[in-house]
């Protein structure tokens, strides 16, 4: 059992400055913990492999494009007063001063669930069975793992290197709920469920995460956190789905209006049709609680959710076919505005459909170069708005403020061959494109697709 004196001393050993908090992977999750704790009175270090994020974070850049927004401070003062650093030399994280490890990488590759690079930091972790600490550190993964990863691959792994967990090393899940586009939804304010192999380790989780999060939750143990993010998102992505099914089913009906009149049940949440979900959050939630479960085949309801949801974009360029679109722009590669996320973007596959089908498709994103364009869609870009009047149908995927942050007369007169605009988010709502002539739908309205 843990000493009293190590869980009462750890919130003041990491905020005296005498522990230090490492990070492993410096993506979203990796770079907003880092620097929340630095900002927090933290000293912080993140490994990535990625040497120019390395070298943005050291310069005091955030690396990831729009996260000021939501993150609400600069990082420059944090890396110049030694809060923050970052390295690309994954031995830099033995250091024995380092308290508590986060991990904080990707489990997902090609849009299914990955355990790989999970695999690999667990081994480099199991180094610190030749350091000399203290106390025993805490490893706590923010990642979604799909639900049983712990005890079937981390533990056996810390286990078959002579670690003792419990005793040697510490082990817990804390998975992370983040909005980046909201910074209402901040690490400081959303609910944190957390969970550790034993009731110490919990307390002591406790004691880290509570230098940055207000609002901490709990679990039994590790295997109840691990699950709760998948499963929750997998709600989600089940709602969601649906919101598309009834859709189709009754095309001619305004389905968007039909559930946010529903939604004001007190016991309903308000979902909307889409061309189809993005992000490595809801689309794959679905497939890590299959991939996690004992009886899988008894979780009908979860396959036909990924089977539908992964048909929705291509339904999508079907209906543009059916409607004689012949040239089409795409506003938006990022699954979600004001992010560079194109993880299982609907665009990705509206684009390489409508190509099948001999349609004409560019695409536009402010956040992406020409390159990341035409390497994750095949096609090409064009500009906005001057690009727009090539096109007789425009989709619009992602509610980016570049799209906003223009005048409702540049955007029409930019319009000179539109026929008709889809759009996703109802970022344009406003606009009246009736004097042009031109139909402009929102997903789920009447008439917005042709099954």
């Amino acid at each position: 059992m843990l000493s009293k004196v190590f869980y009462m001393d750890l919130r003041s050993q990491l905020l005296s400055g005498k522990k230090k908090v490492g990070v492993w992977g410096t993506g979203f999750i990796g770079f907003t913990t880092i620097a929340n704790m630095a900002f927090n009175g933290i000293k912080t270090i993140g490994l990535d492999v990625v040497q120019e994020k390395v070298d943005a974070i050291n310069r005091g850049e955030i690396p990831i494009e729009n996260l000021e927004y939501w993150l609400g401070f600069e990082i420059r003062f944090l890396v110049e007063r030694g809060m923050l650093r970052a390295t690309s030399n994954w031995e830099d994280m033995l250091d024995p001063e380092i308290a508590v490890h986060f991990v904080c990488i990707p489990t997902e590759k090609g849009g299914e669930p990955y355990d790989d690079i999970l695999v690999d930091v667990i081994k480099k972790i199991t180094k610190l069975k030749g350091v000399k600490h203290s106390h025993p550190p805490i490893v706590i993964v923010e990642s979604t793992l799909t639900p049983g990863r712990s005890d079937d691959v981390v533990l056996p792994l810390l286990k078959e290197a002579g670690i003792e967990v419990g005793k040697d090393l510490l082990y817990g899940v804390a998975p992370r709920r983040d909005w980046f586009v909201s910074p209402e939804k901040s690490l400081k304010k959303l609910p944190r469920v957390y969970g550790g192999t034993t009731p110490e380790t919990t307390k002591l989780m406790k004691e880290a995460l509570s230098v940055v999060c207000d609002n901490l939750v709990p679990a039994p143990d590790h295997k109840h956190a691990e699950m709760v993010k998948s499963i929750e998102n997998a709600y989600r992505h089940m709602q969601i789905t649906l919101a598309n099914q009834l859709s189709l089913a009754y095309p001619d009906v305004n389905m968007t209006e039909v559930l946010r009149l529903v939604g004001t049940k007190w016991n309903i949440g308000t979902y909307h049709p889409s061309f189809g979900t993005g992000g490595y959050c809801i689309p794959l939630s679905s497939q890590y609680v299959l991939l996690g479960a004992k009886h899988p085949e008894k979780a009908t309801i979860l396959k036909e959710t990924i089977d539908s949801d992964r048909k929705q974009p291509e339904l999508v360029a079907e209906s543009l076919k059916k409607r004689g679109a012949r040239n089409v722009g795409i506003l938006g590669l990022a699954y979600k505005g004001d992010i560079k996320v194109d993880i299982l973007s609907p665009t990705i596959k509206i684009a390489k459909k409508l190509t099948e089908l001999g349609i004409n498709v560019k695409v536009n994103d402010p956040y992406y170069i020409e390159e990341e364009i035409k390497r994750a869609t095949g096609a090409d870009s064009f500009e906005f708005p001057s690009g727009l009047g090539e096109f007789d149908t425009i989709l619009i995927v992602a509610d980016h403020q570049h799209y906003k942050f223009t005048t409702h007369d540049s955007i029409i007169d930019s319009l000179k061959k539109c026929k008709l605009i889809i759009d996703n988010t109802s970022i344009w709502k406003d606009i009246d494109f009736s004097r042009k002539s031109i139909k402009y739908h929102i997903a789920g309205d009447a008439g917005w697709i042709k099954i």
